[in-house]
C-alpha cells in the first residue's frame, strides 16, 4: 500500500514545479554516473533540489525544466547543458518543440520521502557525451514509386521529420512504412494508423534496445509475426485499440475519421524523450468543424505515452478507451486521486499471452464510463477545448515484464498514485 501525503501546492513554497510523469521501471541508465567530474566554470552553474513527498521510491521518473528556470544563466547554447547529481552524470537533452519545452532528464531513482541535490552545468567541451539510446520517435515513407489507384507502387522508405499526407492515401496503401508514426521507450513500442482509422497500436518488445527502426522495412505487415525484437501484440479493427482518439456520438466511439488533412512531424527523438505531433485539420463533428493538435510523448523507462490534446473549437464528448476483448478481464481504479485509470488484462495479446492495457485519465474531467460494442469508452468534459491523458501496455514477454493480473493492478495503482503527488523542484 503507497501511502498518499496531503498534496503541497506552488504558493507555499518558493519553488518550481515542473512536469514530471513518472512510471516503475526496470530499467536503468547505462550511462548514469560515468562521469567523474563536471565540466563548466562555476558561475554557469543552476543548483537545485528534486523532493519526493510519498513514502515510496520512484523510479525513471520524468522532470522537465522549463526555459525560463534558466533565462537568468548566461548559457550561451542551452543544447550543451549536463546535468549532475554529485560527480554522476544524468543524461539529458534539449527540448526545443513538443508538448514539454525546455531541459529534460529522468531521475534514476529517488528514494522514500529524500530529497536530491542537483546542478545544471555547460559542456564546454565541442561536444556532448553519446547518451544510451533509451528512447525513439519516427515517421518513414516511400520515395521513388507512384500512386496508382491509391496504392503507392515501387519506391523504397525514407525517414522524415514532417508529413503533410497526400490526398491519395488511405489504408493499406503501403506508401507510410507500419502505417504511421511510431514511438518507443526501452519497454515498449506504439504506433497510430495516419489515416482515416486514427487507431493507437502496441508492439511489444523482448529487447530494450530501438527496434521501430527494422520494423516493416518489407514493406508488408510481417509484425505481426513473432521475431527477435517482439511484435504487434494488440488487434485494434474498428476499436479504440488503445487510448485512440474520439468522441462519444449517438452511444458509440466515434475515432478521428473525416478530416480535410492531416500533418504529423517527429519533434524530439532523443536519448531520454521522443514526442510526435499530429495535426487533424478540419476534423468534421456535428457541432462543426475543428482542427485538432495531438502531441504524443514517451520517456526512457516508462510504458506510459502521454497524450496532449487541444482543440480549435469544443468538442462536447471528447473521448477516449480500450478495445473490449472477452479474453480480458475490465479493471477500474477506486480512489480519490486527480488521476484515475480503466484497464484490462488477460490473454489478449496477438501471441496468445498476457497483455495489459490502460488509460490513465485526469478525475476532474471525467463525465462517464460507459461502453459500446466494440470498446470500453471514457467520455470527458473538454469544454476548455484541451484534454491530457497517458496510455500503456504492458506484455509479459518482455524482459522482466508484469505476468499476472495483481501484479498488473499494483502497477497501476502506484501509477496514479505518483501522478497525483509530482515531485518538487526547488531552483536554489
Amino acid at each position: 500500500m503507497i501511502e498518499n501525503p496531503k498534496k503541497t501546492t506552488g504558493n507555499k513554497r518558493l519553488f518550481v514545479l515542473v512536469s514530471c510523469m513518472i512510471a516503475l521501471a526496470v530499467a536503468q541508465y547505462s550511462c548514469y554516473g560515468q562521469a567523474s567530474s563536471s565540466p563548466g566554470k562555476a558561475e554557469d552553474v543552476i543548483y537545485f533540489s528534486v523532493k519526493n513527498h510519498l513514502d515510496q521510491s520512484r523510479e525513471n521518473s520524468l522532470i522537465v525544466l522549463d526555459p525560463s528556470v534558466l533565462s537568468e544563466v548566461n548559457f550561451s547554447e542551452r543544447s550543451r547543458l549536463r546535468i549532475f547529481l554529485g560527480e554522476n552524470e544524468i543524461p539529458s537533452q534539449w527540448n526545443e518543440k513538443g508538448p514539454e519545452k525546455g531541459l529534460a532528464f529522468v531521475l534514476p531513482t529517488i528514494g522514500p520521502s529524500e530529497t536530491l541535490e542537483l546542478r545544471i552545468v555547460q559542456d564546454d567541451s565541442s561536444k556532448r557525451p553519446d547518451y544510451n539510446k533509451r528512447t525513439q520517435a519516427e515517421l518513414s515513407h516511400k520515395f521513388g514509386g507512384e500512386f496508382k489507384d491509391r496504392e503507392y507502387i515501387g519506391g523504397y522508405f525514407e525517414n522524415v521529420d514532417s508529413l503533410h499526407v497526400p490526398a491519395e492515401h488511405t489504408d493499406h496503401s503501403w506508401f507510410i512504412r507500419y502505417e504511421g508514426p511510431g514511438w518507443e521507450s526501452d519497454l515498449v513500442g506504439y504506433r497510430f494508423y495516419l489515416d482515416w482509422r486514427n487507431g493507437i497500436d502496441v508492439f511489444g518488445k523482448k529487447v530494450k534496445s530501438p527496434v521501430l527502426q527494422d520494423v516493416g522495412q518489407d514493406g508488408f505487415d510481417s509484425y505481426h509475426e513473432p521475431a527477435e525484437w517482439g511484435m504487434d501484440v494488440l488487434k485494434v479493427g474498428k476499436t479504440l485499440g488503445l487510448g485512440s482518439i474520439a468522441t462519444w456520438e449517438n452511444g458509440k466511439a466515434r475515432r478521428v475519421d473525416v478530416t480535410d488533412s492531416l500533418y504529423a512531424e517527429i519533434t524530439n527523438n532523443g536519448a531520454v524523450y521522443s514526442s510526435v505531433l499530429t495535426n487533424y485539420y478540419g476534423w468534421d463533428l456535428p457541432s462543426g468543424k475543428t482542427d485538432l493538435r495531438a502531441e504524443i510523448a514517451i520517456h526512457a523507462g516508462t510504458r506510459l505515452s502521454k497524450m496532449d490534446l487541444i482543440s480549435s473549437n469544443e468538442i462536447p464528448n471528447f473521448a477516449t478507451g480500450l478495445i473490449k476483448d472477452p479474453k480480458a478481464e475490465l479493471m477500474q481504479s477506486n480512489s480519490d486521486l486527480e488521476f484515475g485509470y480503466i484497464a484490462t488484462y488477460g490473454s489478449q495479446s496477438l501471441a496468445g499471452d498476457k497483455l495489459g492495457i490502460a488509460v490513465i485519465y485526469p478525475t476532474s474531467k471525467l463525465k462517464e464510463i460507459t461502453e459500446d460494442e466494440l470498446s470500453h469508452v471514457l467520455v470527458f468534459d473538454a469544454r476548455d477545448q484541451e484534454l491530457s491523458y497517458y496510455f500503456l501496455a504492458a506484455w509479459e514477454q518482455e524482459p522482466g515484464g508484469i505476468t499476472s493480473k495483481e501484479e498488473f493492478k499494483n502497477y497501476l495503482e502506484m501509477e496514479i498514485v505518483k501522478l497525483s503527488n509530482p515531485l518538487e523542484i526547488s531552483i536554489k
